[in-house]
């Protein structure tokens, strides 16, 4: 497996300070891409997962029940027609239009199926046994998980009293952090994080350290987006997804935003050839929808202010989300509830140790969210 690296990749990961002992796991990760079965996006899904009835309330994953737009459905299903050609082209232009959007040069942006892979493989870039993976807790496991594996230490930064990310504590938390995640809005909270806060922790954090920015629910947030920071050449990478506000989990399309030389560190580690060419049609006929954006951020929140709303009438203290999930304090512990509303056949998302009262709701459709009212007030009589 270790002949998956270059002698040159095996000397540089040794002058970062790995043994040669964890080389196998490295080599791991970069066959296996988003297909390694515990780190990424599909595979923490599954930790929300239970055997589920087909009529069953699915709120666990983040997932957007709208799915693809009407314009990217049919481009897919048009592109269907040329599923015999690799159309390599198909990702170019996804990677032209994101870029001419964001203000950037084509050679600042690279096409991903999703986003899990750009995140593992800048662990693999950046991180190591002396250069830790800096996270905010709780947060979106992926990263460390994946930095975990590969014998990489993980600090996990409590979030502030505002629950957005402790941007100070972050910034120290490590002189010699490899990695600083930051996803935001957050997941699993909800919560948005101030630009001004991520702008201060560019400028302060360790010098060598690279801030990864994790705009996955950003579109839902209403902004505001960091591509300016990239732009302005500064040690940041950002991870953006279809998977979203764009509906498309399963189709698979992402990218990674960021200086040439940081692309180019993280490039190394992925086999990330062919893309999908349905997922790509899709993906660019997305970026240009006029109407997705604004629709579907008003019709998200309006779900997600009801629902909220009607929590607080109850006496539920809720973490004041403006994403497309929210976290709920049971005063009990959070897989009792997880595991009551099953048996009610509602789906939620998985618990987190940091806080281990608290369940995460994804924000279905109306009725979705209505049978959820009913079964978590039985749930918790």
């Amino acid at each position: 497996m270790t002949t998956v690296l270059s002698e040159k990749q095996q000397q540089e990961f040794l002058s970062r300070g790995f043994s040669r002992r964890t080389f196998g796991r490295i080599a791991t990760m970069i066959t296996a891409g988003a297909a390694l079965p515990f780190y990424n996006e599909p595979a923490l899904a599954q930790l929300s997962r239970v055997d589920a009835p087909p009529d069953a309330v699915m709120i666990n994953s983040n997932e957007n029940p709208l799915g693809p737009c009407k314009e990217a459905r049919e481009a897919a299903h048009k592109m269907v027609e040329q599923g015999g050609r690799y159309l390599f082209g198909e990702a170019g232009k996804v990677k032209s239009i994101l870029a001419e959007q964001e203000g950037l040069s084509g050679n600042y942006v690279d096409i991903y199926a999703g986003s899990s892979s750009p995140l593992h493989q800048s662990v693999l870039a950046f991180c190591s046994p002396t250069k830790p993976l800096v996270m905010g807790d709780p947060g979106y496991e992926a990263g460390g998980v994946a930095a975990e594996f590969i014998g990489a230490k993980v600090i996990r930064v409590p979030l502030a009293k505002d629950y957005s990310h402790d941007v100070k504590a972050m910034a120290e938390a490590s002189p010699t952090a490899g990695l600083i995640y930051v996803c935001n809005p957050n997941n699993p909270t909800g919560t948005l994080t101030k630009k001004s806060d991520l702008e201060w922790l560019v400028a302060n954090k360790p010098k060598g350290s690279i801030l990864m920015i994790d705009e996955a629910y950003t579109h839902i947030a209403g902004g505001p987006f960091c591509s300016d920071l990239v732009k302005a050449d500064k040690d940041v990478v950002i991870l953006r997804t279809f998977s979203k506000i764009y509906g498309m989990a399963g189709l698979r399309a992402g990218a990674a935003l960021s200086r040439p030389d940081l692309l180019g560190k993280i490039r190394p580690y992925s086999h990330n050839g062919m893309m999908p060419i349905t997922a790509m049609a899709a993906a660019s006929a997305s970026l240009q929808s006029k109407t997705v954006i604004p629709e579907r951020r008003k019709s998200i929140g309006e779900v997600r202010e009801d629902v909220l709303d009607f929590l607080d009438q109850h006496n539920f203290k809720c973490v004041p989300s403006v994403s497309n999930c929210f976290m709920v304090d049971t005063k009990r512990p959070a897989r009792d509830v997880i595991n009551a509303l099953a048996k009610e056949k509602v789906i939620i998302g998985r618990p987190w140790q940091a806080w281990p009262t608290h369940v995460r709701v994804t924000v279905g459709l109306q009725e979705e969210m209505d049978k959820f009212k009913n079964a978590f007030l039985k749930v918790m009589a």
